[in-house]
């Protein structure tokens, strides 16, 4: 993706306001096919997909035996087909992955990348002037709503507005339809993502990363459904333990002589506590980001922020604004507890 196009702060303005719209080149996409394709779907990933509807958009999460994040999806149904949006540079292994664990199920798995563009628009879905209609290929994200089947750590009411949209629009028609708006590009998406507190891949994942440390239980996570790869480690850090590390956004310094990036060390008095995944310039928060710390980092001191691209480089004073809580997890018999407590 192009960085931006003119005034960063200026795009994201009219992105909230549906008046640009972003190509998400990094994304690609899959069609899934055959009579057991949601069930199958549902076996494998996080998220309850044996019920999806025409229309009906999801987010779920392929997962390791201990519950780490491999790939984010997003998915929509049509009535025919359910598309799958992924990060492009896991496609080709995820691919390989969905030949080998099709068995005897009837699906087939296709690269529709070549057909299919990923452009976001925010607000509302892309309209096609030309036909009258919206792209009927068209992904909500559901980061905003109230978690169905699962739970949220984070206190929504800290997050700015996140009303994202993934348009699937056929190559062919791409050039036609971008013509209605004007683009934006990466600096902008961020940073709106920053200030909603939205994990994204590549950059919230790494080999370690947990879905409850950036509270992605909320939205692409079933707690109830049936057995899938993780499952167990899932079910069990929520219930019984606490993820190891967490998600904040930092409020940054912004009269600094460096700007903070992604993969720059976080830092609380001479401990280093995690690292800075998402760093951006909000048109209204200033500078802020997202960082993956330590659980037992302290929200309500100062911290610091160390470039590590810039030697010598003074420390950007932050100050965190708690996503995941330090408590969050440990929630079997939580009812008992509290009862005891009141009783």
């Amino acid at each position: 993706m192009k960085s931006h196009f003119d005034n960063p702060l200026v795009e994201q303005r009219e992105l909230l306001a549906g008046k640009r719209v972003i190509e998400l080149d990094d994304r690609a996409v899959i069609r899934i096919t055959g009579s057991d394709r949601h069930e199958w779907l549902n076996a494998m990933l996080s998220q309850r997909l044996d019920r999806l509807g025409v229309g009906d958009s999801a987010e779920a999460l392929q997962l390791d035996a201990q519950g780490h994040i491999e790939q984010d999806f997003q998915l929509i149904e049509d009535g025919e087909s359910t598309w799958l949006i992924c990060y492009s540079a896991n496609a080709s292994k995820l691919l390989r992955w969905f030949d080998m664990v099709i068995f005897r199920s009837k699906v087939e798995v296709a690269d529709a990348s070549g057909d299919f563009a990923v452009v976001a628009s925010f607000g509302h879905p892309i309209a096609d002037a030309a036909k009258g209609n919206a792209s009927s290929l068209t992904w909500q994200d559901p980061w905003m709503s109230e978690p169905s089947g699962s739970v949220r750590y984070a206190d929504a009411a800290g997050r700015e507005p996140w009303p994202l949209y993934l348009n699937l629009i056929a190559k062919h028609e791409l050039a036609e339809i971008l013509g209605q708006y004007q683009p934006a590009g990466s600096l902008a998406f961020d940073a709106l993502r920053v200030a909603a507190q939205r994990p994204w891949q590549p950059n919230e994942i790494d080999e370690k990363t947990l879905p409850h440390e950036l509270d992605w239980l909320s939205s692409a996570v079933h707690l109830s459904k049936g057995c899938y790869r993780g499952q167990e480690a899932v079910a069990k850090v929520h219930n019984l333990g606490h993820p190891p590390r967490r998600i904040v956004m930092l409020h940054l310094d912004g009269t600094a002589d460096v700007d903070a990036a992604a993969g720059d060390s976080v830092w609380q008095g001479e401990r280093e506590i995690g690292l800075v995944t998402t760093a951006s310039q909000h048109f209204e928060l200033g500078p802020i980001a997202l960082a993956v710390v330590a659980r037992t980092a302290d929200d309500t001191v100062e911290w610091q922020v160390r470039s590590a691209g810039i030697e010598n480089a003074h420390p950007i004073a932050a100050t965190a604004q708690t996503i995941v809580p330090p408590t969050a997890g440990a929630a079997a018999g939580i009812r008992e507890k509290r009862s005891g407590l009141l009783g």
